[in-house]
Parts: structure tokens; sequence; C-alpha cells
């Protein structure tokens, strides 16, 4: 009777840690799709930077405020898709801007985007390594990164534009490993949580990899 219950409870956990995981991802797809669509209709309606900001700081408000409160029951899906479709359309002026500069640059982002993304979740799924002791350099990361963005905003420096933005995919990138970690070893329980942090991983993989295309380009 011990035996099939020290069986059982394992069998358990990976069939709930695979449906964690099956749920986040068919999410995460579903918000990307619809982040996409909202970033079109920013580009058409030809959204000026004014609102495209007020939109992304809507947006980030229920990110931060809203979804933590809702995220435990079904009030957190449709809060889920008012953030990133905000954040989607909030794209739409870059977007425009860099289409109107080389629209190469857009599908290249894209494409790395997707490349990086993939890359790393396979990489986490198939190891099964543990990449919680990433948390505390993602957070110190983040704030030193926050902090350049702040002063380059004074100061208008090319150079560390492009530092900030490859620090900021590599930042993210270890975000990707250690959320895609927390969902394998229980770290990580909810997938509306988990959908969320991998969706601004992605948002911010892709914006800085514009940004060091649009400076790498720019003669």
């Amino acid at each position: 009777m011990q035996l099939n219950t020290a069986v059982t409870r394992p069998s358990e956990s990976i069939l709930q840690t695979n449906k964690l995981i099956r749920n986040t991802y068919m999410l995460l797809s579903m918000t990307l799709v619809f982040s996409g669509v909202l970033a079109y209709l920013g580009m058409m309606l030809n959204l000026s930077f004014g609102l495209a900001l007020g939109a992304s700081l809507v947006g980030i408000g229920l990110l931060w405020f809203a979804l933590p409160r809702t995220q435990n029951s079904a009030a957190g899906i449709p809060v889920l898709f008012a953030v990133t479709g905000l954040l989607g359309l909030g794209l739409g002026p870059t977007l425009n801007y860099y289409m109107s500069v080389n629209p190469n640059i857009v599908m290249v982002a894209l494409g790395g985007t997707g490349v990086i993304f993939l890359g790393l979740s396979a990489y986490a799924l198939a190891t099964r390594k543990d990449f919680s002791f990433m948390g505390g350099f993602i957070f110190v990361g983040m704030l030193v990164a926050i902090g350049a963005m702040l002063l380059n905003l004074f100061l208008g420096i090319p150079v560390l534009a492009l530092a900030i933005s490859g620090a900021v995919i590599m930042i993210m990138s270890g975000y990707i490993l250690f959320q895609t970690s927390a969902m394998i070893h229980g770290g990580e329980t909810n997938y509306i949580s988990a959908t969320a942090g991998l969706f601004i991983a992605i948002l911010n993989i892709f914006t800085s990899l514009l940004q060091i295309l649009g400076i790498l380009g720019d003669d």
C-alpha cells in the first residue's frame, strides 16, 4: 500500500506539471496572436506615440495591480488578454517607424525572438535543469538596466542604448530559463502568471532586437 502511494504521488506531480506547461504554452500562443492583431490595428490606425504610451501604461498597470488579484480565478484570463492586447496596441507606432525605415528589421526581430524563445524553452524542458538560482541575478540585472535606460534618456548615447538592449535580451533570456524551470520543479503553479511572465520576456526581447537592428542599420 505504501509502495502504491509512493508511485502515485510522483505520477500525479508529473501530470500536474505537464498540464501546467501545456496550458501555459496554449495561453501564451493565444495572447501572442491577440497582441499581434492589436499591434496591427495600432499600425493601421496610425496611432500616435502619445496614445500608444497611454495604452502601454494602462497595460502595465493592469499587469502590476489587477492580474495578481485575479490570476487564481477565471477572471484572470480576460485581464491577461487586456494586458497583452494593450501592450500590443502600444507597439503600433514603433512598428510603423521601423517598417518605414526597413521592413526587414521587423521580420528579422520577429524571427530572432522566435528562435531565442523556442531554443531556450526547449533546452529547459529537455534538460530539466533547475535555474532557480538565477532569480537574484535577473532582479538585480533588471534594476541596473532600468537605471541605465533612465540615464540614457538624458545622455542619448547610441552605444549605451545598444549595450542596454543587449543586456535586456540576456536578462530576459535568463528569465525564460528561470520561469520554465519553475514550472517544471514546482516553483510556479499558476499558468496565468506563468504566461504573463513569458509574454513580457518575449515582448522585451523583440523590442530590444528592434532597437539593436535599428541602431546597427543606421547610417
